[in-house]
């Protein structure tokens, strides 16, 4: 019975662990390239930003997988 309930707990922590950053990822992409598309000049700036707020959205998915891991083996 317990190893069935740290499935179903490692299944809920990655579903919601990677779709969170999923939709983050995508909603800071397409936010980045609309403000690219209206002030060109500061595309580099805006570049950066957009590429550091991917690497935060996308370290949330890491410690989801890296927590449903430690579930798993111990």
């Amino acid at each position: 019975m317990m190893e069935i309930s740290k499935e179903f707990a490692m299944a809920i922590i990655m579903s919601l662990g990677t779709i969170g950053p999923a939709f983050a990822i995508g909603w800071i992409g397409s936010r980045g390239l609309e403000a690219m598309g209206r002030n060109p000049e500061a595309s580099n700036s805006i570049q950066t930003a957009m590429t550091l707020s991917i690497a935060f959205a996308e370290a949330i998915a890491i410690y989801a997988l890296v927590t449903a891991l430690i579930i798993k083996f111990v």
